[in-house]
């Protein structure tokens, strides 16, 4: 399988409970590259680029989120290839 990038728009209670923290863990254990930030609407914005496999089980994963998080409503959609070395979070 070859590589991906998706961006995600998760909305609900999803700042202030460490989900920009737990997304990058996440996505570093599965080896994905990338990065999520807070809007000021106070959604998260997630760009996840990797392996399809990892992409798929990060994506299943932003519905839920960590423990804190409430997830209401996730909007994704497939991006053009990008290259990061890393994910981060701002």
């Amino acid at each position: 399988m070859g590589d991906i990038c998706k961006r995600a728009f998760v909305e609900g209670r999803v700042q202030g409970v460490w989900f920009r923290g737990s997304t990058q863990e996440r996505a570093r254990r599965l080896g994905i590259s990338g990065w999520a930030r807070n809007l000021p609407d106070g959604r998260v914005e997630v760009l996840m680029c990797g392996p399809l496999d990892a992409v798929e089980k990060l994506e299943l994963w932003l519905h839920k989120g960590p423990p804190l998080a409430k997830v209401l409503n996730i909007t994704i959609a497939e991006e053009s290839l990008q290259v990061f070395d890393s994910f981060t979070t701002g």
